[in-house]
């Protein structure tokens, strides 16, 4: 069983402005992270975030899912995936003008994307000295073309010249049809702790709305690395339903290979309740 608690508050500025603050406490009262996010009337949205999810973070895994990405439902995959300095502590801006319509466009710095968050009054610094700063874009457009949503991101953290930047990208699409909603997109990220190293992925998936209650999905999602291993390939099933404002979901995940290691292979079954009130 696991527990989750966040906080949240919101106002409005007398320009029009308006801001929301986020607190947010994990599985046994963990912090997490924080965030606040300032929308302005025409430039955008501002955020100053430390949870992770914005830069190319937010399209590390976007394939259609029932419930959650397949290396999310609960079963340790040990599958890495591209994060930019999204993944971390960062500053995003969200661009809100001049943009063609379906079209979305985030920009992220981090002046020091090493991980580390504040906590219970703590003081913050610098605790990887081979990165310096980075920055990410990220970019979605639902305008072309109904149904199809495509999806494209790069980073760049600076390091040390032995290691040479550390560089990621992401790009892929998802299409709607009816019910069903199909997706496929690909990653690679380089300079990972070495030179020459680096992490590809592939992933795939499909869902299915059998009415607006019942939803099943398949995914898959791969990874293979540059130093000597195998690649991992996580597996998820997944049938979620909801009936007023409580949801079940049941997931049947697999893992074979799991953290780059052979025969390393692993199944779980997931089941969550939710309750809303």
């Amino acid at each position: 069983m696991t527990t989750a608690l966040t906080f949240t508050g919101n106002g409005e500025h007398d320009n029009g402005s308006t801001f929301k603050v986020t607190i947010a406490h994990t599985n046994k009262v963990a912090y997490s992270g924080s965030a606040i996010a300032l929308t302005t009337p025409s430039l955008g949205t501002f955020t100053y975030d430390e949870a992770g999810g914005t830069g190319i973070d937010r399209l590390d895994d976007m394939m259609p899912t029932a419930w959650e990405e397949t290396t999310g439902t609960g079963l340790s995959t040990g599958l890495r995936t591209v994060s930019g300095v999204g993944g971390v502590t960062d500053l995003e801006w969200s661009v809100g003008m001049g943009l063609p319509e379906g079209m979305n466009v985030y920009g992220s710095f981090a002046p020091r994307p090493d991980g580390s968050k504040n906590a219970k009054k703590g003081t913050g610094g610098d605790t990887r000295t081979n990165e310096g700063h980075g920055w990410d874009i990220a970019v979605t457009h639902n305008g072309l073309v109904d149904g199809l949503n495509l999806f494209a991101g790069y980073s760049v953290i600076d390091q040390n010249p032995t290691l040479g930047d550390k560089d990621s990208e992401v790009y892929g699409a998802t299409y709607a049809i009816g019910g069903a909603t199909l997706g496929y997109q690909q990653s690679r990220e380089d300079g990972v702790k070495a030179a020459g190293a680096y992490y590809e992925n592939d992933a795939y998936g499909i869902s299915y709305s059998i009415n607006d209650d019942l939803t099943v999905s398949y995914g898959v999602h791969e990874s293979k690395g540059s130093a000597p291993g195998y690649t991992i390939q996580a597996e998820s099933i997944q049938i979620s339903y909801s009936v007023g404002g409580a949801s079940i979901v049941l997931a049947e995940s697999s893992v074979d290979n799991q953290n780059y290691s052979n025969g390393t292979n692993r199944e779980g079954r997931t089941v969550a309740v939710t309750l809303a009130f």
